[in-house]
């Protein structure tokens, strides 16, 4: 009976092993009526019924194969073209069903992106903020790099379907959502919640819950951004610096359009960061700001070792490898390409 009612509702579903066994059973039983009707062209070769029964069944009908007994001829009209036809219609439609059903998935937030690696996953969305930041991102996506997977709820649909792959959740605070936006895996993450209480628990989670190289969180309030930092030193927690970018404008002016040009990835001359490869030997500060002046033209700027960030370093400061180096450029370095050997002789 158990047996009896899987292949009941297999058939009743168009599963694609009731469709499969159907297109089977079919075709043997057109390839006997076809024999007995004395078809020999037809079924003497099991290449030509092949493509007799596939012209017939897709109506394409070529010509060139074809009945030429009238019981063939029967056979034909009466149970090969028929069926056939049922069954490719039905084939075709469970395809088109399940490539509709895919993209509804993918358009709704359900995918599952886990196995993806080196993307950025934005946490959170901002209707006037987002948009423009997933935009950002993407200007400096290196060819065949994933596109952004953004984690957002209180959307029904995927508001950016050309730029980025969008996963739906209760909360952002959930590590199955992390898990299925690929995080484990991913470049970076930025967090920026409704609130700074939504933005700190899920800073916290996916702190907690992958091993992300980088997480960056965006807070209203200084005080959190600097909480957060002392908590948790490898997340960036970064706060509106807009009062410090006023204050230094009064002072100098033109200030704060130096400020926007070093960090805006839509123009040339900005700020880049690059970490020293473990086989570098270590050398002074003042060697290499002078060798990637002259073999990279960039400007160094500075350097961070740990959570402490120097810039405009002494020229004797020490530069080892797994230390970040800060510079300007209008492109992003790749450490392989620099001739990091040549240093030694830099200022000398």
């Amino acid at each position: 009976m158990t047996l009896l009612r899987r292949s009941y509702l297999a058939v009743a579903e168009l599963a694609w092993s009731a469709l499969a066994v159907m297109a089977l059973a079919h075709a043997l039983v057109s390839w006997m009526l076809l024999a007995l009707a004395g078809e020999g062209k037809l079924t003497g070769d099991a290449v030509d019924f092949l493509y007799y029964y596939l012209v017939s069944a897709t109506t394409t009908g070529y010509g060139d194969l074809a009945p030429v007994t009238r019981a063939g001829r029967l056979v034909g009209v009466l149970f090969v073209l028929p069926g056939g036809i049922a069954l490719f219609t039905a084939v075709l439609g469970k395809m088109l069903t399940g490539v509709g059903h895919l993209w509804r998935q993918r358009m709704m937030g359900l995918n599952d992106y886990g196995d993806r690696q080196g993307h950025f996953v934005v946490l959170g969305w901002h209707e006037d903020i987002t948009p423009r930041l997933i935009e950002m991102l993407a200007s400096e996506r290196a060819g065949g790099t994933p596109p952004t997977v953004l984690v957002a709820k209180a959307l029904e649909r995927n508001p950016l379907p050309e730029m980025t792959d969008f996963i739906r959740v209760d909360r952002l605070a959930d590590p199955e959502a992390l898990r299925r936006s690929g995080a484990s895996r991913a470049r970076a993450l930025v967090v920026r919640g409704q609130n700074d209480d939504e933005t700190l628990a899920a800073a916290l989670v996916a702190s907690q819950g992958v091993e992300t190289p980088h997480i960056v969180a965006y807070f209203e309030d200084v005080r959190t951004a600097a909480m957060l930092r002392r908590q948790e030193p490898r997340i960036e927690a970064i706060a509106s610096l807009s009062s410090e970018l006023i204050v230094r404008a009064a002072h100098d002016p033109g200030a704060s359009l130096v400020a926007s040009l070093l960090f805006s990835p839509a123009r040339r001359d900005t700020v880049f960061s690059m970490r020293v490869p473990a086989h570098v030997a270590p050398m002074r500060y003042g060697q290499v700001l002078m060798g990637l002046k002259r073999d990279q033209r960039v400007t160094l700027v500075g350097l961070a070792a740990g959570d402490a960030v120097d810039l405009n370093c002494d020229e004797a400061a020490l530069v080892e490898p797994g230390l970040v180096l800060y510079y300007i450029a209008d492109h992003r370095l790749d450490p392989a390409s620099v001739r990091w050997d040549r240093m030694a002789t830099a200022g000398s």
